[in-house]
């Protein structure tokens, strides 16, 4: 996993198109922005994204093509880890219960899945 550094908004961003698209040269970044900036912001973003480790680059004829160092299975749960931490000091329990309490309704389908997983979690020994 990649020492956690603090992406700016735009960072992540950039970051949420290429775990979407996979792939993606500046320009096609640019392209998939809500409100994108000038070429040379995107390619300075991509740039800042490779220095930090969270992008690698090849060349494809003229142009860059970036990708993501870690899959986005990887960055979730990295970032969820950070929010248990931060925000209910470590407890699965706490983050649990507020996802709950924040979802809504829960169809008898999804509450099988959520058993399932939390006996597959307590098969495994976690």
């Amino acid at each position: 996993m990649i020492p956690e550094k603090a992406l700016s908004r735009r960072e992540h961003e950039v970051m949420e198109i290429l775990h979407r698209l996979g792939r993606a040269t500046a320009a096609e970044v640019r392209d998939a922005m809500a409100d994108p900036p000038t070429d040379a912001a995107v390619r300075s973003v991509l740039r800042i994204l490779v220095d930090k480790g969270h992008l690698g680059h090849s060349r494809s004829g003229p142009r860059y093509v970036y990708a993501p160092t870690v899959s986005a299975k990887a960055a979730r749960r990295s970032a969820v880890a950070r929010v248990v931490e931060t925000f209910f000091d470590g407890s699965t329990e706490g983050a649990m219960a507020a996802l709950l309490e924040t979802s809504g309704p829960i169809s008898p389908e999804m509450r099988r899945r959520l058993k399932a997983l939390i006996d597959q979690a307590a098969r495994e020994g976690r």
